[in-house]
């Protein structure tokens, strides 16, 4: 088992059935409404990848300091897309989350990916990995990267 980065292929199809608000200015489904979001972190020996769906505690990190189960809501950038150069120009899309993720008093052995994912409706978005870390009573903190088409956290082209 293993943990693998990756947009959820669900994810891509969920876009297009309109599953997912990102913003409470243009909402996909309901007036003025934003979905909730969450970051579900897991162990090493967890397997969350682009096959996953939807959240499930199976391989999460336990409840510790400010972290409990599901993890920390957070918050997106309202999208934005690049402007292509002619009229069948492709752009990318992209979010990035509007602040990093930080977990304090935290105890976990052995974890090592982040899964982002819409606890409104549970489905998957993404999977973030990073190298295996071991915390007893400190901080983890995830800082995002710069919102733009070439480093944002969700980009699709």
């Amino acid at each position: 088992m293993a943990n693998t980065q990756a947009l959820c292929s669900a994810f891509k199809l969920d876009c297009l059935n309109g599953y997912h608000a990102f913003s409470a200015t243009t909402p996909a489904r309901t007036l003025n409404t934003a979905d909730v979001f969450k970051a579900a972190i897991y162990l090493a020996s967890a397997t969350v990848d682009a096959t996953t769906t939807a959240y499930s505690a199976t391989g999460e990190v336990a409840n510790s300091g400010s972290y409990t189960a599901g993890g920390p809501t957070v918050t997106w950038i309202a999208p934005a897309k690049t402007a292509g150069t002619a009229a069948n120009a492709s752009s990318t899309t992209y979010t990035t989350l509007s602040a990093s993720i930080s977990v304090t008093t935290f105890t976990a052995t052995a974890f090592d990916a982040v899964l982002l994912y819409n606890s409104t409706t549970s489905k998957a978005i993404s999977v973030h990995t990073f190298g295996s870390q071991t915390i007893t009573a400190g901080t983890f903190t995830l800082t995002m990267p710069t919102n733009d088409q070439t480093t944002g956290l969700i980009r699709i082209t």
